[in-house]
């Protein structure tokens, strides 16, 4: 398992600029033996008392378990073990205890190693990687759902898995399919909540959505998506979409759609989303008459819509945004873990010359390192699955969102890295949106951050750690369950979900999340409060989309969104 780190400790994992470094140079290269490796080896090579000490306890266990004697268990959330003939079977409750020994003194070598930051978070990511490959829950011969599948089928799960398995590596990603591609079409059964595209321009179609109350709010919402996935995760299906929950609850909302950019887009950079994110604040405002508008964005959507806000606070119109929301997103890359022990100068130039060569970085290279980010999960679960018990993947919407890639690029890739490995927004001045110099710590307007407890993207106490970083005098924190995206994807009525709610302040993230209660239920209904008290009065909802400067062009959610 990759992320060992509790949920509430600092030093999280895995943010943006490895996804972008790491889909750019190919996550596996850079796991073969290198200097880090050496590093490691020299250190142990010199605590050879230590060394000894843990491979003669290794051998001791080894022993006992050959014999019958160890009482070594997995974790019980560990559902990889979940079988009972992992405890019944004398030979897979062998080959088990022997992973599970084999993995504790691995890790506890590398603990004892005494690196620095960079090579620890390296080596303990390669380590893990491996380990988690090797498990014997993977293997064909040690697996009971294998076996058990193999004769509930005749041998047919063999040849289905066989199968299922050449059909994966033929084309990237090269990894277990972890949905029916089948099972859902965007515009028939996802992205349903009604409205029309009421401008298009080559980076973004903008969608109005059709009021569904007599009454709406005056000051309505634009919704800037991450530039390396489709919009259609805050609108992912009826009951669990957050823009269908927000329209029903009085809020006038509009959403960009970015254009699925080829080789012909390369140059489209940090300022041209800047001036396209204007462009769409611009309709907005002139569609609704309303002056003022709130912004919402989340990942690498809410990097550039902060930079755009700063540039707007710099140019003295700030007043043009009523609140700017920032979900799951890093601007602090401060000792954002893995990410800062990966990047460095030459990774990074490497990276962006082999997308500038492209002219993209690939969007299924994307999802590639993302699932190797979540072995476990997004893996080999899968593996299992699909090859080695020959079935089909269930149908679920967020992966097969999570499976509809979108490329960037090449300069957009280029800024990000550049700006993750300088750290250039954690700085006043150090960063530039369409000429201006941006300084976060000027940007008044009020502010409702959210981070996922469990994200291994967008780590919660970066969000936070960049929370801290804007001049908003009202900024709310939100710590929601789960991760990246079902932090989001957080709908009233879920009895598992809970949320802590606070101002930002000075003390450190595990300090904050102590000192805020959890609550029960999804955070949904605090920022529908959040936005009311800064929406100014309820007016009669609009008849028509759009006006007569910018009439509906398609009906949502659109065609950019299609474009694969």
């Amino acid at each position: 398992m990759v992320v060992r780190n509790s949920p509430l400790s600092d030093e999280p994992t895995v943010p943006l600029d490895l996804l972008l470094t790491g889909s750019a140079l190919g996550l596996g290269r850079r796991m073969l033996p290198n200097s880090s490796w050496s590093r490691l080896a020299l250190d142990l090579a010199k605590r050879p008392g230590v060394v000894a000490d843990k491979l003669g306890g290794l051998g001791d266990e080894l022993a006992a378990i050959v014999r019958g004697d160890s009482n070594r268990a997995p974790a019980k959330a560990d559902k990889r073990f979940a079988d009972p003939a992992w405890q019944t079977n004398p030979l897979f409750r062998r080959a088990m205890q022997t992973w599970l020994a084999a993995d504790d003194t691995a890790h506890a070598l590398l603990a004892e190693a005494e690196l620095d930051w960079r090579d620890a978070e390296w080596m303990r990511f390669v380590v893990d990687n491996i380990l988690e490959a090797l498990s014997p829950s993977n293997m064909p011969l040690f697996s009971p759902p294998a076996w058990k599948a193999l004769v509930d089928t005749a041998g047919l799960s063999a040849v289905r898995g066989f199968r299922h398995f050449l059909d994966d590596i033929s084309a990237a990603p090269r990894v277990p399919s972890m949905v029916d591609r089948d099972a859902f079409t965007v515009g028939e059964n996802l992205a349903l909540t009604p409205g029309s595209v009421v401008a298009r321009t080559p980076l973004f179609e903008l969608i109005q959505y059709t009021p569904q109350t007599d009454r709406v709010r005056t000051v309505p919402l634009l919704i800037v998506p991450p530039m390396i996935n489709k919009f259609y995760i805050l609108d992912i299906s009826p009951g669990r979409s957050m823009i269908e929950y927000l329209v029903r609850n009085g809020q006038q909302v509009f959403t960009i759609s970015w254009r699925n950019p080829t080789a012909a887009q390369r140059d489209w950079g940090f300022d041209a989303y800047g001036q396209a994110i204007l462009d769409a604040l611009d309709a907005v405002e002139r569609i609704t008459g309303s002056e003022r508008t709130h912004v919402q964005a989340s990942c690498s959507g809410g990097i550039i819509a902060a930079m755009t806000a700063a540039h707007l606070a710099a140019n003295d119109q700030a007043e043009r945004l009523a609140g700017l929301t920032l979900l799951v997103t890093v601007l602090d890359q401060h000792r954002a873990g893995l990410t800062a022990a990966l990047l460095d100068e030459e990774t990074a130039e490497r990276a962006i010359a082999m997308s500038a060569q492209q002219g993209y970085l690939d969007g299924r290279s994307l999802a590639e390192v993302f699932a190797f980010l979540r072995p476990t999960d997004l893996v080999w679960r899968y593996w299992i699955n699909n090859y080695l018990q020959g079935r089909r993947p269930e149908p679920f919407d967020v992966l097969f969102w999570n499976a509809d890639t979108t490329r960037m690029p090449a300069a957009l890739h280029r800024d990000f890295v550049l700006a993750g490995v300088h750290n250039t927004l954690a700085a006043p001045n150090q960063a530039t949106m369409l000429g201006t110099r941006i300084d976060l710590s000027m940007l008044p307007v009020d502010a409702y951050v959210v981070a996922g407890i469990a994200d291994h993207i967008s780590p919660w106490q970066a969000c936070y750690r960049s929370a801290r970083l804007l001049g908003s005098k009202d900024l709310r924190f939100v710590l929601s369950t789960s991760g990246h995206i079902a932090a989001l994807v957080n709908p009233p009525g879920n009895p598992r979900a809970s949320y802590r709610i606070g101002p930002v302040d000075q003390i450190e993230p595990d300090g904050w999340a102590e000192r805020h209660a959890t609550q029960q239920g999804s955070w949904w209904p605090n920022y529908v409060e959040w936005l009311a008290v800064r929406s100014g009065p309820d007016m009669a909802a609009p008849t028509t989309l759009g006006s007569a400067e910018l009439p509906p062009l398609a009906p949502a959610p659109g065609t950019y969104v299609l474009e694969h």
